[in-house]
This record gives structure tokens, C-alpha cells and sequence, in this order.
């Protein structure tokens, strides 16, 4: 290029001129009026929307983090007029609420008494709940009770053998019962509430009612004592100790002035009135009556003085239930090794809570006083079953009586393999019953080795299988604070109810809650024991 026409260019770049060809000087007259006419039409320019995060740039609003948008829940009636589209979170709104679905966001209300009573989603007000040790099934089963006791359902702890609920029923103003070696004693001999009650129905005009409620409470005396020989013999009684048993009891109530107790059974059966001899067939010998009565009477002197169960149930009871609070049972102060006496102190508290609905129940029929639900919880049911030979059978009763008395109940276990552990096949075939006619059943994390025994109670997708695998995995460890994190299941339940999809939901505590749902507490402060010998022997050093 020579020198002059590089000049040329630079001048008409300067200028602001292109020294490309100019594509106007091709074009006809005709044409440039169209391209200028075409021009000179107004364009509608699209307003671009901005990406997810704003306009990428200095000064163009670029946000970092995204907030989470403002959520409000409002009727169909109020927000059908804002968004007109408004349809149903697809989980119930009935009950006590439990917390958030984990996929959607939704609340999530559940209790088998409200399912029962109010939605009818379930035809048993029943839940049993299943999950791995420290995933939170005690504090899933407070929150219930909690909320039921807003609803004015009495929470009834019958045998707390941790214990996990004396601190909410405290909270609540109910009534703790202690029992132990040492620390509490049940009159299994003692009618309760019973007595009172047939004075108040007798004084109305119900004959009949007030006659029931008395044979309740004699059978359930008579339950109790043959229970207790059960567990102290690991037999039975024979058909004639139970009906001597029976007699003396009667005789008992007729007779005795004030509560009996097990010394004062002990004592009729060996003086041997002419009633109890009748049933004996003692034939007018005192030397037959007395062998006939022989193993019965070493028995009963075991129960009174002392023995495996010790003296919890030979005198009068220290706190007598009640029937218009909360009660709580609290049995946890009896070793886990001393298993007879754990077997024995939950029949009687199981006894004495159902004789007192029983009662309630009465006079709630009678209208002299309003009715009242019941929730009961059966915690660590595992340990009950296994603790000796009847207990299976009187969950089963419970199980298949719950709605005829009137109660709600909750059942809490760790895996199926716990029922599944019993000795005979027969009580084995009953505790997997406690599942198949639960209401609901509410599922924490389980290993994979369970699926197949709870598939086969309750009808699981696969997906839901790998749900409860995943919630069941141990926590990781994070370096930053130096432990571990929360295990990834805590707090986190699939609500099963027959073979409908399960509703996963999210459990959070509030601060007040987390205050009474601790099981931890011995676990606060650190042992000092090394420290302070240490110091010793440095001082006898010195």
C-alpha cells in the first residue's frame, strides 16, 4: 500500500467513515425508498427477562444468593381471590401437627385419635412406631401427646421405664407415680376409684352399672394375683388355686373393714373359712386342705415377704391414680436385670390405668360426669413382651379393646425383629398383629435386614424402602466443630396408613419442647471422677 493512500484512509476513519464499500451505492432509487420506508416502521423490541441470579455485571444487580420467597397459608376462601388456581397440600390438616412434608413444604396434622375420631382416615385409634435407637420416637410420640392434651386427651404413661415423659407430664400438671424397690408400692388388692364410684351410681339409681363396675374391679384383682404367681413361678396356677383365689377375695370384701392387702389374702386362705374350704374340697379334713393349699400359701409368702418381686406389692398403694390428669408410671428405677419384677410392675400399672378408664368410662355412661379420652402410651414395648409369659397376651387385649374403652394408644419399638424374638411361635404370630391392626404405622430409620418382616405386616414401595435405609445411616463426622453431626434420619418419619403412599415429614422441636424432650441429661456434664483422684495423689505427693 502506498503511502498516499494510507493517508486517504486514516482522514476517512477520523472522520468517522467506513472505508469498506458502501452498500447503498448498488441499490436503484426504488429500493432505497423501500429499505428506507422499512426503517423508519417502529419495531416492538421483547423486554429480555433477567437470569435467575439478575444482569451478570458491574452495577446490573447481580445477587450472590438467592432468597427464599415469603410463604403465607390462607383459606381457599381469602386466597382463591389473589391466585384463583388454589388447590390442597395433599396432606390432612386434622390433629396434632407433626411438621413439614419433606418434599413439599406441607404441614403435616396427625394423631390416631383425631384420624379416627374427627377425619376417619383410620378405622383403629392405634399407631405403632418403629425406628432405630436416638432417631427421636419418644419425642415423636410427646409432640402427639402434647398436642392431644390441647384437645383435651388425658396422655396416660403406663410403665415409663427410661423414663422419657415425667418431665412433660410434669410440665402439664399430672401426676407422677413412682414405683421401685425402696420407693413406691402398688396394692394390686386395691379397688381404686372403683369403690367410689358404685357409691355415687348406687346414690343415682344405677344399680347395674354400679354392680359392674365393682365385678371389674374384683376381676381385675383376681387377674393381678394370678399374674403375679405366673411371673414368680413361671407357671400358671392350677384351675382350684384360682378359684380359691376368687373366694377369698369375696370373702375378703365382705369382711374385711378398710383396703385388703396381699398378708391379709395370705391370711384367709390360711385360716380357711368355710367358704374357701367349700371351693378347696378339702372333704372336712384339715390336713387335706392344708396340702391342697400348701404350694398356693408358700407362693403368696414370697409375694409378701419379699422374694424376686420384693415388697413393691404387699402394701397400700403410696399415690393413687387418678383419673381427671395426666399420669405417668414411672418404673425406672427397676434394673433391667431384675426382669420378673419389671414384667410384674408393668401388669399392675397396666391394671390399675385401664381399671381407672373403666371407671371414668362408668360414670361418663351414667352422666355424672363428662367424658374423657385417653392416650396411652406402651414405650419400649420390646422389653414389656420379653419380660415374662402373660404379657403378650395382655398387649393383644389391649390391642383389640382400645376403641370399646374409649382410649387412644401408642406402641413404640425399635424393629420388628424385637417382636419377632419371643419365645413361642404363638406369641410371636400375636406381636406381629400389634402391627398389621395398628391405625397407622409410623416408621424412623430401619436397616435393610428389616424390609422383608415389615413388607410383610405392611404393604412398602421400594422407594420408601430406600427412604428408611437412607434415615438409618450413622452421622458424619464434621472437623469444623470437632463431633458429630446429626444422625441424617433424626426426626424424620414416614406415615403409613394400610397401603396408601407414606408421608414423609420432618419433626422439629420448638425451644420449649426441647427443654422436656432430653434424654440425655446424665450426658451434660463430663465425668470429674479421673480428674479429682488425680489431684489427690498430687496432694499426697506434695
Amino acid at each position: 500500500m502506498s503511502q498516499k493512500v494510507a493517508k486517504q484512509r486514516n482522514r476517512e476513519a477520523r472522520r468517522g467513515l467506513s472505508f469498506f464499500p458502501n452498500p447503498w451505492k448498488n441499490l436503484s432509487k426504488t429500493n432505497k425508498k423501500r429499505a428506507l420506508k422499512v426503517m423508519a416502521e417502529p419495531v416492538e423490541v421483547k423486554p429480555q427477562r433477567p437470569p435467575m441470579r439478575g444482569w451478570i455485571g458491574r452495577g446490573r444487580g447481580q445477587s450472590v444468593y438467592v432468597q427464599q420467597a415469603d410463604e403465607w397459608r390462607g383459606t381457599t376462601v381469602q386466597v382463591c381471590g389473589m391466585w384463583p388456581f388454589a388447590i390442597g397440600t395433599g396432606t390432612p390438616m386434622v390433629g396434632v401437627p407433626l411438621g413439614r412434608h419433606i418434599h413439599t413444604g406441607a404441614t403435616l396434622c396427625c394423631d390416631p385419635i383425631s384420624w379416627f375420631q374427627r377425619a376417619k382416615l383410620i378405622s383403629n385409634p392405634s399407631a405403632f412406631v418403629l425406628g432405630k435407637p436416638g432417631l427421636g420416637k419418644s419425642t415423636l410420640v410427646r409432640r402427639m401427646a402434647t398436642g392431644l392434651a390441647g384437645y383435651g386427651v388425658m396422655p396416660l404413661v403406663l410403665g415409663d421405664l427410661k423414663p422419657d415423659y415425667v418431665d412433660l407430664i410434669e410440665a402439664m400438671g399430672g401426676q407422677i407415680i413412682t414405683l421401685g424397690r425402696g420407693r413406691g408400692y402398688l396394692n394390686v388388692l386395691d379397688p381404686g376409684e372403683a369403690t367410689e364410684a358404685a357409691e355415687r351410681l348406687r346414690a343415682s339409681g344405677h344399680e347395674k352399672e354400679a354392680a359392674q363396675v365393682m365385678a371389674d374391679a374384683h376381676g381385675r384383682r383376681h387377674t393381678m394375683v394370678s399374674a403375679l404367681l405366673t411371673i414368680l413361678r413361671s407357671a400358671p396356677p392350677t384351675d382350684r388355686e384360682e378359684t380359691i383365689i376368687d373366694r377369698s377375695l369375696k370373702w375378703l370384701d365382705a369382711h374385711h373393714e378398710g383396703v385388703p392387702v396381699l398378708g391379709d389374702l395370705l391370711r384367709v386362705i390360711q385360716d380357711g373359712p368355710e367358704e374357701v374350704r367349700a371351693v378347696a374340697l378339702d372333704r372336712g379334713d384339715d390336713n387335706r386342705y392344708k396340702a391342697i393349699t400348701e404350694s398356693l400359701e408358700a407362693s403368696l409368702i414370697g409375694l409378701v415377704g419379699g422374694g424376686r418381686l420384693g415388697e413393691t406389692f404387699s402394701r397400700q398403694t403410696t399415690n393413687p391414680m387418678r383419673r381427671d390428669a395426666p399420669v405417668v408410671y414411672d418404673v425406672s428405677a427397676i434394673d433391667d436385670s431384675e426382669m420378673d419384677l419389671q414384667a410384674a410392675t408393668l401388669l399392675a400399672c397396666w391394671s390399675a390405668g385401664f381399671g381407672t378408664v373403666n371407671v371414668a368410662n362408668a360414670l361418663a355412661d351414667a352422666g355424672l360426669e363428662p367424658r374423657r379420652h385417653y392416650f396411652v402410651i406402651l414405650d419400649e414395648l420390646w422389653r414389656a413382651l420379653r419380660a415374662g409369659r402373660g404379657m403378650v397376651d395382655r398387649v393383644d387385649a389391649l390391642t383389640r379393646l382400645n376403641r370399646q374403652r374409649g382410649v387412644g394408644m401408642a406402641m413404640i419399638s425399635h424393629t420388628m425383629s424385637d417382636l419377632l424374638a419371643l419365645a413361642s411361635e404363638e406369641d410371636r404370630m400375636k406381636a406381629r398383629g400389634f402391627v398389621e391392626r395398628s391405625g397407622m404405622v409410623i416408621c424412623g430409620g430401619l436397616p435393610s435386614a428389616e424390609m422383608p418382616q415389615l413388607t410383610a405386616a405392611v404393604p412398602f414401595s421400594e422407594a420408601e424402602q430406600g427412604l428408611l435405609i437412607g434415615w438409618q445411616d450413622p452421622p458424619a463426622w464434621d472437623p469444623a466443630a470437632g463431633q458429630e453431626a446429626d444422625p441424617p434420619g433424626r426426626g424424620k418419619f414416614l406415615v403409613k396408613v394400610g397401603g396408601r403412599p407414606g408421608i414423609p415429614v420432618n419433626v422439629q422441636l420448638t425451644d420449649v419442647e426441647k427443654s422436656i424432650n432430653d434424654t440425655n441429661k446424665l450426658w451434660h456434664e463430663r465425668s470429674r471422677v479421673g480428674r479429682r483422684a488425680l489431684h489427690v495423689v498430687e496432694e499426697a505427693e506434695a
